[in-house]
């Protein structure tokens, strides 16, 4: 499956390390937030390259839907009730200005990539009391917000709330041209090493300031964000057919789809669940609910995403622990990387430049989570779900009780396997534990992956790891 973006955009490819390199910054992920925060520090005159371990944008950055907006779902009630309304202010002006950023950017360096200035929607069918807590707290934040009950959906709501000035565009070719402009080193995985110096292909990578911008953190020790987060994935789906949007639209209620345009093409996403927990379907739902709204409708692209979610909703931006000095932490976009990236951009690019950025205090990784406590004590329990209990329970199943087309966890020998049998019939056998901690996997069968509930790192059917925080693919049985 490939996202429209990826369909349409060949990205440009460099070379791998091949010797050691001392540097003033390394930006370690060459996802937007890595392009970004190079391309911010290479403006301010500082020395630094970008180490990715496949090709730049090949990770979460393809499969976005590119929305350029501070309206992040239900989210600034959330912020006044938890940290109060000078740090919320302070969340919501800085993914305002995100969004200034990428215009600036775009016009500085002469980029068409589809950049439009669009109203954000949120949307619900029966949930307005939600929508209207929500709008007085925007209004606290100093948001232009308004809310309506007219709407360019093919649908009644009860009612909406609209942000004016929000932004949409085409993430590859923006990436691909500000790449352009930089240091790269493709097929190169950075692992940690003794005393901030970071190795990739065996080659020492030497550099006063290092940035881990991989979409989940790979350093366990110090930072702990593996204790911190969840990993969620969603479904896209673009139509033909469809007709065209006065803007971007999320739906808050559970079930609800949420909309963009791009081309001539309606961009439809939904189906979101913690990763390890598909129930299978999702990419077929969002068709059937997009062709009863809109009976012309033609699929032509369908993909997924998965997102880091930070337990009180804010991104991890900045130190990467409180006693690492010159090593920096972007993270937990909580699918809204778009703005999470520049926000993490401009954050860090201050702190090393030694600029005074006070929205720092909102999304300091070392700001206190008390208020998210709950949220942290159902990821533990998760983790020891996976970890323990799925452990000790046997499989249900034996491999040669799979259906084509079918994956499990089955009985294997004395011990278990993460097996799938392929239309063919021939089955692909793999260790059933994740490489990063040792959680129990499960199997998407939307995606053909084995995912881990714990941290959300994800597997293919042999074994190969395609999404951190694991490092390392599955050994083959």
């Amino acid at each position: 499956m490939k996202s429209v973006w990826e369909k349409e955009v060949e990205m440009p490819s460099f070379g791998a390390l091949e010797d050691d390199i001392e540097v003033e910054a390394a930006v370690i992920g060459g996802g937007l937030a890595g392009l970004l925060t190079a391309y911010k520090l290479m403006r301010e005159g500082v020395d630094c390259v970008v180490i990715e371990e496949a090709g730049i944008c090949s990770g979460q950055t393809k499969n976005t839907t590119a929305k350029i907006t501070c309206q992040h779902g239900l989210i600034y009630d959330k912020l006044i009730s938890s940290f109060g309304e000078d740090l919320a202010r302070l969340y919501a002006q800085a993914n305002m200005r995100a969004i200034d950023s990428f215009e600036k950017i775009i016009s500085d360096e002469k980029i068409d990539c589809d950049f439009k200035r669009l109203p954000s929607y949120l949307y619900t069918k029966e949930n307005t009391q939600a929508l209207e807590r929500e709008y007085d707290a925007a209004c606290r934040c100093g948001i232009a917000a308004e809310l309506t009950e007219n709407t360019a959906l093919p649908f009644a709501v009860k009612k909406s709330l609209r942000f004016d000035g929000q932004a949409q565009f085409n993430p590859l070719v923006f990436a691909d041209q500000i790449a352009k402009k930089l240091k790269i080193y493709e097929n190169s995985q950075a692992v940690s090493a003794e005393r901030g110096v970071f190795t990739a292909n065996g080659h020492k990578i030497k550099a006063r300031h290092t940035v881990v911008a991989t979409h989940y953190p790979f350093i366990n020790a110090p930072g702990y964000y593996f204790l911190r987060m969840h990993q969620a994935r969603a479904y896209a789906a673009a139509f033909t057919g469809c007709g065209e949007l006065d803007g971007m639209y999320y739906g808050i209620d559970p079930g609800l789809l949420s909309f963009r345009n791009y081309s001539d093409m309606l961009i439809a996403t939904g189906g979101s669940h913690i990763t390890g927990e598909c129930e299978g379907g999702e990419l077929d739902a969002i068709g059937a609910k997009v062709r009863a709204l809109y009976p012309r409708a033609e699929e032509q692209a369908r993909w997924s995403a998965q997102d880091c979610m930070p337990p009180d909703s804010v991104p991890y931006i900045g130190r990467y622990s409180a006693a690492s000095k010159n090593l920096y932490v972007a993270t937990g976009f909580r699918k809204w990387g778009m703005t999470g990236s520049m926000v993490a951009a401009e954050i860090i690019t201050d702190m090393i430049c030694g600029k005074e950025n006070d929205c720092n205090r909102i999304f300091s990784p070392q700001r206190g989570l008390s208020a998210a406590s709950c949220e942290i004590a159902r990821g533990a329990g998760r983790t020891v779900n996976s970890l323990v209990l799925k452990k000790l329970k046997s499989p249900p199943k034996t491999a040669d009780k799979l259906k084509r087309g079918e994956g499990a966890v089955v009985a294997y020998g004395s011990g278990t396997a993460a097996v799938y049998k392929d239309e063919n019939g021939v089955l692909h056998a793999v260790s059933p534990n994740c490489t990063h901690l040792g959680c129990r996997l499960s199997f998407n069968s939307e995606l053909n992956l084995w995912e881990c509930p714990c941290h959300g790192s994800y597997f293919d059917i042999d074994g190969k790891v395609q999404g951190n925080p694991a490092l390392k693919n599955l050994k083959k049985l």
